[in-house]
């Protein structure tokens, strides 16, 4: 198979500590981050008879699928900020376009999400094309294996496994309308408008239009979405860009292939977008930061965690709960 070889294992074992700080710390974490970490451990159920017991790090292997955009890294006008400026997170930049910074996260963020690939399999899970995807700067331990193109694409060190894409193919075929009718739509329905920036295709799987989000009319949107149910597809409004997703191409089902080729039993996933809802769906654990569509629309479900920080400090956030919970084999 092209592109099927199995990801690295995790550097060392999930460290058989008696808390969740000293377990973080043993991952090479500082304390101060390490006891954050701690602070974020999921709660453990009891039966009210005593006090609860330790968590003690799981020896699970664990799959940790993970959204990129607004979810782990953010761009200028996503970071939402609203600390004092000298009270501000020290930002490291994940992307570079145009020669000019693009993305941003946390150096927390980074540090937590070393860790994190040091005890679980992290798996990048996003919309992003592969060559969108190419420009953001991993740490090489979290990127070994990737699913992109919402799922369209799974990538093992950089080469999508071309067995996957003839999967999605087949699977894709005649159950939702084909692209090119997508196309159509869109360009007869955006015509003159003012409002509209680009209009792409994605890898001739998924459209996407760049629009003026405040001077798009809300009624195209819902004509738009009302439509695309007709035809098995799918939209999402995420920042400036509006996808169009046929309702078969999942980053859920790209996820539960590499857990299956891997043996990874337990998958944690994070995501913001009304696309990332299947993935949360999915997984044994789930994380949402409090923005992006999910939050709009009040999305829970018994095993998803919403960060209490928004912006780039709920994507830290969200890390050190991934983390966490891995930890404290959850």
């Amino acid at each position: 198979m092209t592109g099927t070889a199995p990801p690295a294992a995790p550097v060392v074992p999930v460290p058989a500590a008696d808390d969740l700080a000293s377990a973080a710390i043993a991952l090479g974490l500082p304390e101060r981050l390490a006891r954050r970490v701690a602070s974020l451990a999921p709660r453990i159920a009891h039966d009210g008879a005593g006090p609860a017991a330790a968590p003690r790090p799981s020896t699970t292997r664990a799959l940790v699928a993970c959204d990129l955009d607004r979810t782990l890294v953010y761009s200028a006008a996503a970071l939402g900020l609203t600390t004092d400026d000298a009270a501000a997170p020290a930002l490291l930049v994940a992307e570079v376009y145009g020669g000019a910074p693009l993305s941003y996260w946390t150096r927390d963020a980074e540090a937590m999400l070393v860790a994190l690939a040091r005890v679980a399999t992290v798996v990048p899970a996003t919309t992003r094309t592969r060559a969108q995807f190419a420009r953001i700067q991993l740490p090489a331990s979290t990127a070994r294996v990737a699913v992109t193109t919402n799922g369209g694409h799974l990538l093992v060190d950089g080469v999508a496994c071309a067995d996957w894409s003839r999967t999605v193919a087949g699977r894709l075929a005649g159950a939702s309308a084909p692209l090119g009718d997508v196309v159509a739509h869109l360009t007869a329905t955006t015509a003159g408008a003012d409002w509209l920036r680009s209009q792409r295709a994605a890898e001739d799987l998924f459209a996407y239009l760049v629009v003026d989000r405040a001077a798009m009319p809300a009624s195209w949107l819902t004509d738009l979405a009302a439509w695309c149910d007709g035809v098995g597809w799918t939209v999402s409004l995420q920042g400036r860009k509006v996808y169009c997703v046929p309702r078969g191409l999942t980053k859920s089902a790209a996820v539960a292939e590499v857990a299956d080729r891997y043996g990874l039993t337990t998958v944690l996933a994070a995501g913001d977008s009304l696309l990332d809802g299947e993935l949360l769906a999915a997984a044994d654990v789930a994380v949402r930061p409090a923005h992006g569509e999910l939050h709009d629309t009040g999305w829970v479900a018994p095993h998803l965690t919403v960060t209490e920080a928004a912006g780039v400090l709920g994507g830290e956030e969200l890390v050190g709960r991934l983390l966490a919970a891995v930890l404290a084999g959850r």
